[in-house]
């Protein structure tokens, strides 16, 4: 089947709930961003929010970086 269409993919497609459900806005070390919990504290960075271009060149932030982050 060939779909031709302007719309997103993930508009057509959507994905479930469940992976939506483990991901979570936080900021770390500054940076607003995206991420998608592995385990407990462990976190995998999914998207970079900032638009700040120094953000995005920090090696430490990149997405599919994991993290570890402690809820206070």
């Amino acid at each position: 089947m060939i779909l031709y269409t302007m719309m997103p993919y993930d508009l057509i497609y959507p994905c479930e709930n469940e992976a939506f459900g483990k991901q979570k806005l936080i900021t770390y070390e500054g940076i607003e961003m995206l991420v998608e919990s592995v385990d407990g504290q462990n976190y995998q960075i999914v998207r970079i929010m900032s638009t700040d271009p120094q953000h995005y060149l920090n090696d430490a932030c990149c997405p599919g970086t994991k993290i570890s982050f402690v809820n206070t």
